[in-house]
This record gives C-alpha cells, sequence and structure tokens, in this order.
C-alpha cells in the first residue's frame, strides 16, 4: 500500500484539476485559440522543442561517450524514453528510469549513472535559476539584485567542480569506507576533466535557451504578454517538476507554477491559467511524439 499512495494522489490531483479547469474556465472556450493559430508557427515552436531534445542527447552522448561508442541514435531513444516517462509519471519517479534504460541500453551500472543524472539536475537547476534572474530585470529595482545574484550564483557550478575533483583525489588516496567510501563513488559522476565540465555546462545552457524560448512563444499565442513574462511563466513551470507533489504529467502543478510566474507582471489568474494549461499541453503534445518516434529507433 506504500507504493500506491503516490500514483493515487496523482490520479486525484489529475481528475480534480480536469474538473476545476471545467468549472472554472469551460475546457471548450480554453482550447478554442488552437483553431487560429496559423499551422507553420505551431510546427515551428515543436520543431524548437525537438531540437532542445536532441541537444540533451548530445549532452548525454558527450558525458558517455566511451561507454555507447558511436550508438548516438540509440542514446536519443534513451532520451527521448526518459522524457515520456519523467513527463507523465506523478512524483519524479520517471527519473528511475534513466538507470534502467542506461543500463538496458548501453550496459552502464547505476553507480555510474545515478550520479551523473544527479549532476545534470544541478546543472539545470542553476541554469533555470540564472534565466530567472535575467527575465526579473523589467521590475522596478530589481536590477541590482541581478547583478549580485549573478555574480554570487554563476560560478557555482565551476567551484563544485574544482572542489569535488580536490575531495575525490583526497578520498581516493585513503583507504575509506562507509560513508566516505559513498561519497567518493558519487563523486565519480562529476566530469573527469575541466573540458568534459565545459561541454556539459554548454550543452545545458543550449538546451535551456532553446526549450524556454519556444515554451515562452507558444505561451505568447494564447496571452498578450511582455517576452520576460513569457520565460518567467515558462521557467516557473518547469521548476515545479522538482515538487515532491504532483500530479500525473504534472496536471495542476504545472499550471499552478506558470501562473505564480505570470502574476507579477498584471497578469489576470483567469487568462494566467488559460494560458498555462495550453502551454502544457503543447509540452504533452511535443513529449508524447517524441516518445512515439523513440519506437521506430531501433538498437
Amino acid at each position: 500500500m506504500k507504493q500506491l499512495w503516490r500514483p493515487l494522489l496523482g490520479a486525484v490531483i489529475l481528475v480534480g484539476f480536469a474538473i476545476f479547469v471545467e468549472r472554472y474556465l469551460g475546457w471548450a472556450a480554453l482550447l478554442a485559440p488552437w483553431r487560429q493559430l496559423p499551422w507553420w508557427e505551431i510546427l515551428l515552436a515543436a520543431g524548437l522543442a525537438v531540437f532542445s531534445y536532441w541537444v540533451r542527447t548530445l549532452r548525454l552522448f558527450d558525458y558517455f561517450r566511451a561507454e555507447m561508442r558511436g550508438g548516438f541514435t540509440v542514446c536519443l531513444k534513451l532520451t527521448l524514453q526518459h522524457n515520456l516517462l519523467n513527463n507523465l509519471l506523478p512524483m519524479r519517479s520517471g527519473e528511475l528510469s534513466f538507470p534502467v534504460l542506461m543500463s538496458r541500453y548501453f550496459s552502464v551500472p547505476a553507480r555510474r549513472s545515478v550520479p551523473a543524472l544527479l549532476w545534470f539536475r544541478i546543472l539545470d537547476l542553476h541554469t533555470l535559476a540564472i534565466f530567472a534572474l535575467l527575465a526579473l530585470q523589467p521590475v522596478s529595482g530589481a536590477l541590482p539584485y541581478i547583478i549580485a545574484g549573478l555574480l554570487v550564483w554563476l560560478p557555482l557550478p565551476l567551484l563544485v567542480f574544482i572542489y569535488a575533483q580536490r575531495l575525490r583525489v583526497t578520498l581516493n588516496k585513503t583507504d575509506s569506507g562507509g560513508w566516505r567510501r559513498a561519497l567518493g563513488q558519487l563523486l565519480t559522476g562529476l566530469p573527469a576533466e575541466r573540458a568534459a565540465f565545459w561541454r556539459a555546462w554548454t550543452w545545458t545552457w543550449l538546451n535551456w535557451a532553446v526549450k524556454l524560448a519556444a515554451f515562452a512563444w507558444v505561451l505568447r499565442f494564447f496571452i498578450d504578454i511582455s517576452v520576460p513574462a513569457a520565460w518567467m511563466g515558462a521557467i516557473a513551470g518547469d521548476l515545479t517538476s522538482v515538487l515532491p507533489v504532483h500530479g500525473i504529467a504534472g496536471a495542476g502543478t504545472y499550471e499552478a507554477g506558470v501562473v505564480a510566474g505570470l502574476l507579477p507582471y498584471g497578469v489576470t489568474p483567469a487568462a494566467a491559467l488559460a494560458a498555462a494549461v495550453n502551454l502544457h499541453l503543447f509540452l504533452l503534445g511535443t513529449t508524447l511524439a517524441g516518445g512515439a518516434a523513440s519506437l521506430l529507433i531501433r538498437r
């Protein structure tokens, strides 16, 4: 029973949110703007989202190039499937698929893949925070805080990499056991060379720049807002994925994040919610399309 409470809670959130949207906005009125959108704009936005998946694959392939040995298409298959499970399953349980898929497709053990996934998520959150700081630029009086935040926050991954390398060398010199050995094993998931660190950080920036640009563009299809506001809404929606509780496919919590990101820019709650739901539908559409495409990629 302990394993069932998370999917049950996710299902309750999903059903409750669907009922709430029908009562508050009405699904027919909410979906009506899709009929008026030019098809080429939707395809271009979807193409940008797909390109971000390709960049994410490139980051993973570059990081595990020794283990993957030229299997880029299979790496793309893995990325699309991991993304599908991550976006659909509740409570971040989709992350568990990453070590399973890495073991299945490339025989990479969990002690190697899990620390690498943790490192990727640190880079992701760090980059999202940077973009969120930059999106605050139009807010009155925010510029000094933005500059101070960038000076403190921007070099953190490099500092973590440098000191983690030194700590790993220290642990390897001693016959450590217990938590020290576990920490040393965790640190093996970090890049071994500085060049590998810079490449992983570069792919992370490119991935999020493309993805957030696509999502901010889609958000502006449905609501008349500034570019910084659209970026903040897209960022806030993505940040909800780290919450310990959210519905199946992020239903409800994703929209709450987008609305929270838009409200400081003077957007009404009803308009923000309608745009957030449509953005979420776009996200799920590209996710499902990517998952379907992964089935066509042979191992």
